[in-house]
């Protein structure tokens, strides 16, 4: 009953001959057969009949099957055809029609939408194609009567929502009399499929907040306030004030949190980031902070030390790259308490990283982590640590509901003051000469700047190569001694590429050429320039994180995406929505649209995306109300124990669900 059909073919309407045209596509026309004659021989054989419906003549063809229907067809009997319409010497042709029999009585009486059901080639192998399929849907229906198709929606959300009853909606969707019926039950199923999903997801989120244990930070003690009123670099933002409410709120409830901060590119995450580890060490409890790579574990760790100079906190950091000897010293003053905020890399998660109080885990662009990864981290303390996840890339809030909806969420859309907006532009690959001459400007005032070469992840090799033969080219624009150039790539070892990464930071450099290792994790707040090569190889959410990397100081910044001449009208697509904007919600929404959400980088558990008729772009509004109502019969029935609930507690037990709604006490 759930293999539903991807369309209908219109059968509903009947045409006269005379109107159709050129333009004509499928059409449905009932006439009186004149004339069927067999023409031509061997592979030129085929059968040619006439139709008259008495305002012009249709011709019928068929190259197969000819002696069969020559058979089953009678001249002077009346039939209803159903075709692709052509034309063939001025006059209107279908080559092998659907055709029917039809009587005077029997005309009106069997038109109808007809379903189109996806295949395979296993089935078709069976002699299950599409109208196989239909016959056998059809045939079950029959069979089948309201009470088979029991409703799992309350009486209440069918009366608000005007649906039709679940039977009828199956029924519908399947063989619907005309469009409007398969509308309604379109949107009855899309409907009941997101709400299924929010009601999960509700229950998840409920029965966190009600039962997991969490430790208890009730205090804001000297750490946080004289970081606050002494050491706070800027004046915070609305945004970054909400958040840190919504924090405080949560990891002084006694219950376990488990947050998602997401924030643009530049929107003040780490420094969030830190006055709640600062909270927890005013409790008496260590923070971690994981993130990917060492590069952008090693930023937040000089980014805190900077923070903290003047308070004394212990922080310390630990990589993969981190020597032995002192690796050994920081377990040791890890696990007896002496390191306050541990950062690093995966090498957090090892089972010899022993906290002697865990109080808060932070995980940096979490959507780089695996759950596993996450969940290593834990179990580092006998009461589980609070959670916060953070993302720099920005998740439309439709996927956010989906993909991420048994997490609480903060949004961050608000950049601190100062921030300018930078300038971004489309410049095709004959304009190179003067987009070199610009940077170069740019470096005559001061500035420095990125260029960035794509990733082709097949090809190590080619990556390399690309990338030298690239910066062989740059070198031609900007000699030595008057400029000097800075390379990165994942080839070098790590004490190079760090050697490199600081003479760009000091400013020993002017040009950092490098492939996307440094799309996180670098702040240069004198770099004014992003230039990306081969523009059109990169995603929305890469471009926008890229561009993040300038516009970090008081000088106006610039991102430049230089791409060949011909695009595909994707890649057209996505270059003209950069340079339209710098709101990277906005991109992450144009990309959620462009893309779809099976697409996306980063959605997790992705079978929470995997909707037979429900798409989260295109039902947005259905999304909302589907989760609206979920969240309302939790908050009121969490059991599922009132009758008007009882459907949905029956449809539940019968769909085997896993969520354990029974067993909440």
């Amino acid at each position: 009953m759930q293999y539903f059909p991807f369309r209908h073919v219109d059968k509903t309407q009947i045409i006269t001959i005379n109107k159709i045209t050129g333009e004509s596509e499928y059409v449905q026309v009932v006439g009186k057969l004149t004339s069927l004659e067999i023409m031509g021989e061997k592979r030129g054989r085929r059968l040619v009949a006439t139709l008259n419906d008495g305002t012009g003549e249709l011709d019928l063809v068929w190259f197969q099957g000819v002696n069969w229907m020559q058979k089953f067809l009678q001249v002077g009997s009346k039939y209803r055809v159903f075709g692709k319409a052509g034309f063939y010497m001025n006059a209107p042709q279908i080559s092998h029609p659907e055709i029917e029999e039809v009587t005077e009585t029997g005309i009106e009486k069997n038109l109808y939408l007809e379903p189109v059901y996806p295949g395979t080639e296993k089935l078709k192998a069976r002699n299950l194609g599409s109208r196989q399929i239909a016959k056998l849907v059809y045939a079950l229906l029959q069979m089948l009567h309201e009470k088979d198709i029991p409703e799992n929606l309350s009486s209440h959300i069918i009366s608000k929502y005007k649906f039709i009853n679940r039977y009828d909606a199956f029924r519908q969707m399947h063989f619907p009399k005309d469009q409007n019926e398969y509308n309604d039950s379109l949107r009855r199923l899309k409907f009941e499929e997101l709400f299924i999903s929010q009601l999960r997801l509700s229950f998840v989120r409920y029965k966190r907040h009600s039962f997991s244990k969490g430790l208890l930070f009730n205090k804001v003690g000297n750490y946080f306030n004289e970081f606050y009123h002494n050491n706070l670099p800027f004046q915070l933002t609305n945004a970054q004030k909400n958040v840190l409410k919504e924090i405080r709120k949560d990891i002084g409830s006694g219950k376990q949190m488990n947050r998602l901060l997401q924030g643009d590119v530049g929107s003040g995450k780490t420094i969030v980031a830190l006055m709640s580890m600062l909270i927890a060490a005013d409790n008496g409890y260590q923070s971690c902070f994981m993130a990917p790579t060492e590069i952008l574990a090693q930023q937040h760790y000089k980014s805190l030390q900077s923070l903290l100079k003047n308070i004394s906190i212990t922080v310390r950091m630990l990589t993969g790259s981190t020597s032995a000897k002192e690796k050994r010293e920081i377990l040791q003053a890890t696990a007896n308490g002496e390191v306050t905020i541990l950062t690093g890399t995966h090498a957090l998660i090892e089972d010899n990283v022993v906290f002697k109080n865990l109080g808060l885990a932070i995980v940096d662009e979490q959507h780089r982590f695996g759950v596993a990864q996450r969940a290593k981290l834990w179990k580092k303390n006998e009461i589980n640590p609070h959670v916060l996840v953070m993302t720099a890339t920005p998740i439309p809030r439709t996927l956010a509901l989906t993909a991420y909806g048994d997490l609480d969420y903060s949004v961050m859309d608000e950049l601190p003051p100062g921030r300018k907006p930078i300038t971004t532009v489309h410049r095709m690959e004959y304009a190179r000469p003067q987009v070199m001459d610009f940077i170069k400007s740019e470096i005559k005032k001061g500035r420095q700047a990125y260029i960035i070469y794509p990733l082709i992840e097949e090809s190590s090799k080619l990556d390399f190569e690309n990338l030298m033969k690239g910066y062989e080219e740059v070198k031609a624009f900007f000699p030595e001694p008057e400029f000097f150039i800075s390379m990165v790539h994942g080839r070098q070892k790590a004490v190079q590429k760090e050697i490199n990464m600081q003479r760009f930071i000091k400013n020993d450099t002017q040009i950092m050429v490098s492939t996307t290792v440094i799309e996180v994790g670098v702040d240069v707040p004198n770099a004014s320039v992003m230039l990306v090569e081969s523009a059109e190889k990169f995603g929305l959410p890469q471009l926008h994180q890229l561009r993040g990397r300038v516009g970090r100081g008081n000088e106006k910044s610039f991102c430049i995406l230089l791409t060949k001449v011909k695009l595909s009208l994707e890649a057209k697509q996505r270059l003209k929505i950069m340079c339209s904007t710098n709101d990277g919600f906005k991109i992450a929404e144009k990309d959620l649209e462009i893309r779809g959400p099976g697409d996306i980088e980063g959605t997790r558990q992705s079978g929470i995306l995997n909707f037979k008729l429900a798409n989260i772009i295109e039902d947005k509004k259905i999304l909302e109300a589907a989760r609206w109502e979920a969240e309302e019969i939790i908050e009121k029935d969490a059991e599922l124990s009132l009758n008007e609930n009882l459907n949905l507690k029956n449809f539940l037990a019968i769909q085997k669900d896993k969520t354990p709604w029974s067993k909440i006490s």
